[in-house]
């Protein structure tokens, strides 16, 4: 008596199991793709910013070891000048003017 009733108690517990679970499943593997997606966009942005690093690194490793990039970085940024050297700042936005006929 005690065997089929125990029988009966397992395979109502696995057909419950198995509703649960083709219940949950879709719900259950479109969380794990969306999962998935943000894991792959968060790579991608890992891998930009690694190499943004990187570049930087190179570029400060370039500065330090090179005293012309120096010169030419310092020069750029505070816009100075050697002795007789003149500058042209010219405006990329502004429209061409044609030569002026005399």
């Amino acid at each position: 008596m005690k065997a089929p009733v125990t029988r009966t108690a397992y395979v109502i517990v696995f057909l419950l199991a198995v509703v649960y679970a083709f219940l949950a499943f879709p719900k259950g593997m479109h969380a794990w793709q969306e999962k998935k997606r943000e894991i792959d966009r968060m790579e991608q942005g890992n891998a930009r910013l690694r190499r943004e690093v990187e570049r930087q690194k190179d570029y400060i490793h370039r500065l330090t070891t090179n005293p012309a990039a120096q010169e030419l970085e310092i020069r750029k940024r505070l816009k100075l000048l050697h002795p007789g050297e003149k500058l042209y700042i010219v405006d990329p936005d502004a429209p061409a003017k044609p030569p002026a006929v005399n």
